[in-house]
């Protein structure tokens, strides 16, 4: 086991040349650098969360919905029959010509009634607009309030207005209280909504949003400990820039408020476009090509000066070795050109 820890948490593969996990161990007095251990504590922050949602939808969602006229849709449900219930969760949701017909031969049913029964049987396990109108106002108040966080606290920071402050330093760049707490709330919500596709109704798109939600929680938790915290608050302020926009369309158009639901949708596309299509691309991401061509070519100029190191003891000129040496200097001059 120890073995397979250390071949995953490889120092080559995660950190930058020269820099050990032992660098973040032990820090100066008054210096905190990110640890994986501090993620611990998204679990319990998560069913926190989760609880608090809970009693969310219940005493202030659900009331919004009865005053907005929003009630559970009554849903026929299909008839108890033990054979078709199995059929259902086990084989199929969706039976063809031919497994109606075999069913209807079993259970001397018509095939007619059949596919009435299915479609009720489909219609129970949809969620009600009331159910749909208490999730999204659910996440339209966290997007809205982790959002307002998130900008005010970017708002004070350095990275935000030059982005080549993501990469000063690095790695060694001091955690401090806002951007842990953001990072950590952020990582126990996807952690929530993960426990949450569990005991909510399951829907079409289960494991599309499980996938999703299992690469956010992991791309949040390895950045968070190799210390790119500083570019992932910008990321994760953009992520949430749109999307407490599209959770109030969701939740004008269950109001069946058309005209402020399509208004808040152009917002929406408008921000998405903006921030996820400009922003993030041409402006955040730049600064991360940057720093990656920096080590890159730090790696390469590395490489170069012992390959001539190894020829100058094989009999390498002088004149030959102050070549080298200068174009190692170039070489580093590029790459500071390249990160400005």
């Amino acid at each position: 086991m120890a073995a397979l820890s250390a071949w995953f948490w490889n120092e080559k593969f995660w950190l930058p040349h020269n820099v050990t996990w032992a660098d973040f161990a032990d820090p100066a007095p008054g210096v905190e650098y990110p640890k994986a251990g501090h993620l611990l504590t998204a679990l319990p922050l998560a069913l926190g969360i989760f609880a608090v949602r809970i009693l969310f939808e219940r005493f202030i969602a659900g009331p919004c919905a009865y005053i907005l006229h929003i009630h559970a849709e009554v849903s026929r449900k299909a008839q108890q029959n033990p054979v078709l219930e199995k059929v259902f969760t086990c084989v199929t949701k969706c039976p063809d010509s031919r497994q109606l017909n075999g069913l209807a031969k079993q259970l001397d049913w018509e095939v007619r009634k059949l596919q009435r029964w299915f479609r009720h049987r489909r219609n129970q396990d949809k969620p009600t607009t009331r159910t749909k109108f208490c999730e999204s106002m659910w996440r339209f108040t966290f997007y809205l309030c982790i959002f307002t966080y998130g900008f005010c606290f970017l708002w004070q920071s350095p990275w935000m207005w030059d982005t080549r402050q993501c990469w000063y330093n690095y790695p060694y760049q001091v955690l401090t209280p806002g951007l842990y707490h953001y990072y950590v709330t952020e990582l126990a919500f996807y952690w929530s909504l993960m426990f949450s596709q569990f005991t909510d109704i399951k829907r079409k798109d289960f494991l599309i949003m499980f996938v999703h939600h299992l690469a956010t929680v992991s791309l949040i938790s390895f950045s968070y400990v190799i210390n790119m915290a500083r570019v992932g608050t910008l990321i994760l302020c953009v992520h949430d820039a749109s999307d407490f926009l599209l959770e109030a369309a969701k939740l004008a158009n269950y109001a069946k408020y058309q005209r402020l639901c399509d208004f808040l949708f152009v917002m929406f596309g408008a921000a998405f476009i903006g921030t996820r299509l400009i922003i993030y691309p041409f402006w955040w991401v730049v600064s991360m090509q940057g720093f990656l061509i920096l080590c890159v070519l730090d790696l390469l100029a590395k490489r170069l000066h012992t390959f001539c190191c190894l020829h100058a003891l094989g009999g390498i000129s002088v004149g030959e070795s102050n070549f080298c040496t200068i174009v190692i200097v170039d070489f580093k001059f590029l790459t500071m050109l390249c990160v400005e």
